[in-house]
């Protein structure tokens, strides 16, 4: 069963421009990692500081072998840097409705 992962960050004051940069590097390793079938990311209107991200994977499994690599190579901790306060990751199963 596939899996939603929705993943909300708030970059520190003023700096979310330079976050999506971080995201348009990382992006493509993320896209072709074994197991995602997609990732959109979003800011929010209201604070541009506020960057969301929409990824659909084959399994929550998928996503967590992902996470711990980005873990390994130092991106987790780069991202965490520059958040002001720990991310926001939540797991979804799609429904029949």
């Amino acid at each position: 069963m596939t899996c939603m992962v929705l993943v909300e960050v708030k970059a520190k004051v003023g700096t979310g421009g330079d976050l999506v940069g971080l995201f348009e590097e990382i992006l493509p390793d993320t896209r072709a990692f074994e197991g995602c079938m997609s990732v959109d990311v979003y800011r929010n209107q209201d604070d541009q500081d506020i960057v969301v991200l929409v990824e659909q994977w084959q399994t929550r499994a998928h996503y967590e072998k992902y996470f711990a690599w980005r873990e390994e190579t130092g991106a987790v901790a780069q991202l965490v840097e520059r958040l002001d306060g720990p991310p926001s990751l939540r797991y979804f199963d799609p429904t029949d409705a």
